[in-house]
């Protein structure tokens, strides 16, 4: 996994605007960017996209716009499921994936939504206070209701996502990673992510919660060597 044409692209997690990634944009400099999901930002904010696969569609089609080639994929909680998805369409219409990074996540069939975080903003808000308490008391009050709407209009969005039997295996590697303090991805539901590719999967736990391990400077320096991809 060698290469400096490469765009390292990240897909947030549930509620995220990304702003959780700043060591990884600081890891992999310029060739690092977040796809923009549908609804976030931009002319149609706040009116959250009909499916997931409208979800995939415009992450596809960004990454099918950006330069260079061989994207590498990073994906956390809800967003290493769109971008599973996102890579196998990819895959089919010709674009090569260079890995798939995934993090806090289970195994696409392994993938349970609670059916009350849905319920309101009220039912998201305390989910996300109880899987991810860091990730929560770093949201400034004024943002709340609006990330409170939108961790519940994207799980909803997951809910609606169905992983094919037998799994549908990327062609890349799988790299999946979680924090030792994570609540919702344990070491053997993580490790199941090597039946969903055609070659490797390499599995590693980090320290930190569901989110906090993205600021683990010991999980950037494994990626960009794993990865080859330095900042610039």
């Amino acid at each position: 996994m060698t290469g400096d044409e490469r765009s390292v692209v990240i897909f947030p997690g549930a509620g995220s605007f990304g702003g959780e990634f700043r060591a990884l944009g600081d890891a992999f400099g310029a060739r690092c960017t977040v796809v923009r999901y549908p609804g976030r930002t931009g002319r149609d904010a706040g009116k959250p996209p009909d499916s997931f696969d409208a979800v995939v569609a415009s992450c596809t089609e960004q990454i099918t716009g950006l330069p260079g080639t061989r994207p590498v994929l990073f994906g956390h909680s809800y967003g290493a499921y769109v971008a599973y998805a996102t890579a196998l369409v990819l895959a089919g219409s010709g674009v090569e994936v260079d890995a798939l990074v995934v993090a806090g996540a289970s195994a696409p069939d392994l993938l349970r939504v609670p059916p009350g975080a849905t319920d309101s903003p009220e039912a998201a808000a305390a989910y996300l206070a109880a899987v991810d308490p860091g990730q929560w008391a770093a949201t400034a009050p004024e943002w709340r209701e609006v990330v409170a709407e939108t961790v519940q209009q994207d799980l909803a969005l997951l809910a609606g996502f169905t992983p094919s039997a037998p799994p549908a295996r990327v062609p890349c590697p799988v790299l999946a990673v979680r924090g030792a303090e994570d609540p919702l991805a344990d070491d053997a539901s993580v490790g199941q992510w090597r039946r969903f590719t055609r070659t490797e999967c390499v599995q590693r736990t980090f320290a930190g919660g569901h989110s906090s391990l993205l600021a683990s400077t010991e999980l950037t320096g494994w990626l960009r060597a794993e990865l080859g991809v330095g900042a610039g």
